[in-house]
């Protein structure tokens, strides 16, 4: 269940909770729209934001099994997700080398990984 629970709200942070970040991670959507060199990486600053949100909740789960008693290894599976959601959603949405399907392909074996080896320590 915990499992089902990580993709469900996978499914929730990454289609239905993006709301603006969706355009805002989009560097195009900061050439559009606030075409000031102030704002030319401020798209950075959206992918990270969405990717803390995307980790925190497929991670609540985790939180809820293992009683809220995190170590070592759960700080190092949070931030690695946060960077490597970062990297993956930059690579769709800024750099275009991957596509949806690749894009959760990735997030899918983020969530496997990161459930099979907090849940069997």
């Amino acid at each position: 269940m915990t499992l089902l629970t990580m993709i469900f709200l996978h499914i929730v942070d990454d289609y239905y909770l993006q709301g603006w970040l969706a355009s805002a991670k989009q560097k195009q959507w900061w050439k559009d729209n606030a075409p000031q060199d102030l704002y030319r990486y401020d798209y950075l600053w959206a992918l990270l934001m969405h990717s803390f949100s995307w980790t925190f909740m497929i991670m609540i789960p985790i939180m809820f099994k293992i009683n809220f008693e995190f170590n070592s290894l759960f700080y190092i599976f949070f931030i690695g997700n946060v960077l490597i959601h970062f990297a993956t959603d930059n690579l769709k949405a800024n750099i275009k080398k991957i596509n949806l399907i690749q894009d959760q392909l990735i997030h899918m074996c983020q969530i496997l990984l990161t459930w099979f080896i907090l849940i069997s320590i």
